[in-house]
């Protein structure tokens, strides 16, 4: 998390102490920022530049598994009606599975 961030929520924590703790203002700010920058670490977070450069290889990754998709389907399509048309023309063309007997 980015340092501005982590001052504004200091500033607001310091916001909500009373105000006969504020005169030990300088502690208190220095300490919640220590306290909030050592439990962010320990989270698995990632920066918005390096979240930003993952989506935009899944949107890649996205869209060339379509195409895949797409010429897949194609192909099997094509061998379909090619089976499809060898059928019609008197050849017994079964798929795996199937008996000749209909």
């Amino acid at each position: 998390m980015d340092t501005p961030r982590i001052d504004e929520i200091a500033r607001r924590l310091l916001e909500s102490v009373p105000p006969g703790l504020r005169a030990m203002q300088k502690d208190l700010e220095s300490n919640f920022r220590a306290v909030l920058r050592a439990s962010l670490t320990k989270l698995d977070l990632v920066s918005r530049d390096e979240f930003d450069a993952q989506m935009r290889v899944l949107e890649r990754t996205r869209a060339r598994l379509e195409e895949l998709e797409r010429r897949v389907a194609g192909m099997e399509g094509g061998s379909a009606a090619a089976a499809g048309g060898a059928a019609g023309a008197g050849g017994a063309a079964n798929t795996p599975g199937e008996s000749g007997a209909h």
